[in-house]
């Protein structure tokens, strides 16, 4: 079976410090992988390189068959694959649940609209966020910041 992804020796300095090094690991397609480490230890900067918001200093990553991080790859098609939970995230406050989860599918994706809501209400449900769908963030009666975190992982 082809790896989904693969960090191949991935080291990231900034400055003198070295976040990541020579950092290596093969995802299989369907595996869950959780990265748990103290503050600063590198976690945000790894998926940060995974998603090409950032540069490597050396080694390589690929995702499926592609080496992504190789001069001239365009980083827009990556992102659109690859989807990141920033550690600070904001919903549009004028905006249902429903449609902040939808936005990115219908507006960036160009997808259409009932598409994207069938698969939003599938996602949402199953992050046990069924009931919120027309909920709107700054008005919810639930705790703002876990409708958000939540809402965020559906996004």
């Amino acid at each position: 079976m082809t790896p989904k992804l693969t960090l191949d020796r991935v080291t990231k300095h900034f400055g003198a410090t070295r976040v990541l090094d020579q950092l290596s690991i093969t995802v299989t397609p369907g595996e869950v992988v959780s990265f748990i480490g103290a503050s600063g230890s590198g976690k945000t900067t790894l998926l940060r390189c995974i998603n090409l918001l950032e540069t490597i200093d050396d080694g390589s990553i690929r995702l499926d068959d592609l080496e992504i991080t190789r001069i001239g790859v365009d980083a827009n098609p990556i992102r659109r694959r690859v989807g990141i939970v920033f550690q600070s995230f904001n919903l549009f406050p004028h905006m249902s649940v429903l449609r902040n989860t939808t936005l990115a599918l219908t507006e960036v994706l160009g997808q259409d609209r009932d598409a994207a809501e069938d698969n939003a209400r599938t996602l949402l449900a199953r992050f046990g966020l069924a009931d919120k769908l027309d909920s709107y963030p700054d008005r919810s009666e639930e705790h703002t910041s876990e409708l958000q975190s939540h809402s965020d992982l559906v996004c």
